[in-house]
């Protein structure tokens, strides 16, 4: 499993339309009506990796298995959700569970659409979710810091609640330098320290250049992940065989998909890499964190493959594909021996050695 977004915004931005597209699905209703998704749409989606492509074919392996990315419609929040307006918390306890968070902005103008605020205003409408995921969060951890439940904490867990709750008060996320914190704050299922990427859904004419209203969002969030797409061009594409797909991108100048496009910059946001496994009965890609000793690599296979790691053979997937296999590595040198401080790197092929 790579990683699960959770994919916000307004009524009516595009967010159903945006999921059908990247999960190849019409799960979700894309109606022009408030709330039309009320519970969460879940679609699995596989993580296109060429270099997976070519270890497969080169080990003739009889599975490819891609590491994948979830992706989950959420239903539309409205001003007011942390208190119970629109579909309230119910919005909010469904994005708690995700690793990251689209925030999808509408950045096109429609007369078909109705916009829930009645004017187009992108700035604004991200505004309002990250409002209104503030105020979910003060909610939280005021109730956590309620006498009965002090109990509970320690003395540090307080301060950070304090501190945090102090930095929400004045509209501020929070930058955590300490890795106890960010645990901690975690673990409680604060949204507002959940990374972010901003997605404008642009109109057709404006995908690769952008327009008035994607403009407004660069210029006001300069330090944030902003990418620019259109959901209902994204559901064209995802609609034809991979030949169409491409003939069409290039009439448009599209040089790279939505789902491409995420894909990335989740894997930037989130600090992700990928090793692969191959072999005669299935080629594999695995997501880790950057900076992963190749003990934890071998967890994320087995948890057994931790505690019984002996050592790891590693090659470059890039001398894989040039020599051909292995065997072929190794004769020419390009096989690694790597023990438990060995840091695991992009690209890497490992077979892990370990006790039974």
């Amino acid at each position: 499993m790579g990683f699960k977004c959770g994919i916000v915004g307004l009524p009516n931005v595009g967010k159903s339309t945006l999921f059908n597209a990247l999960t190849n699905s019409s799960k979700a209703q894309a109606e022009n009506f408030p709330f039309c998704t009320i519970d969460p749409n879940i679609g699995i989606v596989p993580v296109p990796d060429k270099r997976l492509d070519e270890l497969a074919k080169i080990s003739s392996s009889k599975k490819k298995i891609n590491t994948s990315i979830s992706f989950v419609d959420i239903a539309g929040l409205v001003k007011g959700a942390s208190k119970g307006e629109g579909l309230g918390n119910k919005f909010l306890s469904h994005i708690r569970e995700v690793d990251a968070i689209i925030h999808l902005t509408r950045c096109f103008d429609s007369e078909k659409i109705t916009h829930v605020n009645s004017t187009i205003d992108p700035v604004k409408d991200l505004e309002i979710i990250k409002t209104e995921i503030l105020l979910a969060d003060i909610d939280i951890i005021q109730k956590k810091l309620e006498k009965n439940k002090k109990k509970l904490l320690n003395t540090k867990q307080i301060n950070y609640l304090e501190n945090k709750l102090k930095s929400l008060n004045n509209g501020d996320d929070g930058i955590f330098n300490d890795k106890e914190e960010s645990k901690f704050l975690s673990s409680i299922g604060l949204l507002s320290i959940k990374p972010r990427i901003i997605v404008c859904n642009v109109d057709e004419n404006s995908l690769v250049k952008g327009n008035k209203y994607s403009e407004m969002v660069e210029k006001n969030f300069k330090n944030e992940k902003i990418v620019k797409i259109c959901a209902n061009i994204e559901d064209e594409i995802m609609a034809l065989d991979k030949k169409d797909q491409e003939n069409f991108m290039n009439e448009i100048g599209m040089d790279k998909t939505g789902l491409s496009k995420l894909i990335k910059e989740g894997y930037d946001l989130l600090n992700l890499e990928t090793f692969f496994t191959s072999g005669p009965e299935e080629s594999r890609a695995w997501t880790i964190k950057k900076n992963t000793p190749a003990p934890e690599a071998a967890a994320v296979i087995h948890t057994d493959f931790q505690k019984n790691f002996i050592k790891a053979e590693a090659i470059d997937c890039n001398d894989f594909i040039k020599f051909g296999s292995a065997e072929k590595c190794k004769e020419n040198g390009k096989m690694r021996i790597e023990g438990k401080d060995y840091i695991v790197k992009d690209g890497d092929v490992l077979y892990f050695r370990v006790n039974t």
